[in-house]
């Protein structure tokens, strides 16, 4: 290798790890302020590691500003909003992909174009729908949209869904199989790796959704881990550190989902022929 490729390489490396220090260091003073008594959070110079290391700062989150029930709150939505997707989508994605009928094109290209339309565009017709059903303040308005698909989720699964050879379709057909017994048993297994994906995303979403809760949730037994640190000033004023202990509850479930379904996440995306 030649001293110029070699240096090529190293201020590459050099930069990538720069750009990678940049951008842990916001997530670590996180961290380190949340383990901070209240007299070390404002001393000059900063004190970037813990002394003592304040664990307590947690405990009074968790039981006293009651975020261990807004954990299992947005936990019983998310999982509620995972399976609702992934049932509805691969339904959805699996007629458009195998079935001919009249419309399909339109259907599917309508269905696309409202991956144009903003959430702060049709919040408030929803909001007036849900309120007509008498929903508000409930889990309904959080939950069920997700049983009725999604339309990235349903042009995920689809472009997968065609790209798969329709010789599973129509041997499974002339075996006696009817249509959902070929979902389930065969385009389901074989979609794993997007099902993962779409998980990923789903998950993701509804972890980081702030605005829905803040619209339709009022009763403060309901509140979601975001909107509970949304409120969280309301209850601790300025302590910094108890401001950052809710930070980093509400950040590390989301990274460790990532962390851990890293790999499916990427070989779901990159099977479904879609690129960056």
């Amino acid at each position: 290798m030649s001293k110029k490729l070699s240096f090529k390489n190293t201020l590459i490396h050099l930069l990538l790890i720069l750009g990678g220090a940049v951008t842990i260091l916001p997530f670590y003073w996180m961290v380190s302020t949340s383990l901070k008594s209240g007299a070390n959070v404002a001393i000059l110079p900063p004190q970037w590691i813990p002394d003592p290391f304040v664990w307590s700062n947690y405990s009074y989150i968790w039981l006293k500003v009651d975020f261990g029930r807004y954990t299992l709150n947005s936990f019983v939505i998310i999982v509620a909003d995972v399976i609702g997707m992934l049932l509805s989508c691969s339904m959805v994605a699996f007629g458009m992909a195998v079935f001919d009928f009249k419309l399909k094109r339109l259907l599917y290209f309508g269905m696309l174009a409202t991956l144009m339309l903003p959430f702060q565009i049709t919040m408030i017709p929803s909001y007036f729908i849900w309120k007509t059903f008498g929903a508000l303040n409930t889990y309904y308005p959080l939950i069920v949209p997700s049983f009725l698909g999604g339309a990235f989720g349903i042009f995920l699964l689809h472009q997968f869904y065609k790209s798969t050879s329709k010789e599973f379709y129509e041997a499974a057909m002339i075996d006696g199989c009817g249509p959902w017994t070929v979902l389930w048993k065969i385009y389901f297994p074989l979609s794993r790796a997007v099902l993962s994906a779409l998980a990923v995303f789903t998950f993701m979403g509804a972890w980081s959704n702030t605005i829905g809760p803040l619209l339709y949730l009022t009763d403060k037994k309901l509140f979601t881990l975001p909107l509970g640190l949304l409120f969280l000033k309301g209850e601790v004023g300025l302590e910094q550190q108890y401001l950052m202990a809710g930070a980093v509850i509400v950040t590390l479930p989301a990274v460790l989902v990532f962390l851990v379904a890293q790999k499916q996440f990427v070989e779901g995306i990159a099977s479904t022929g879609l690129k960056g």
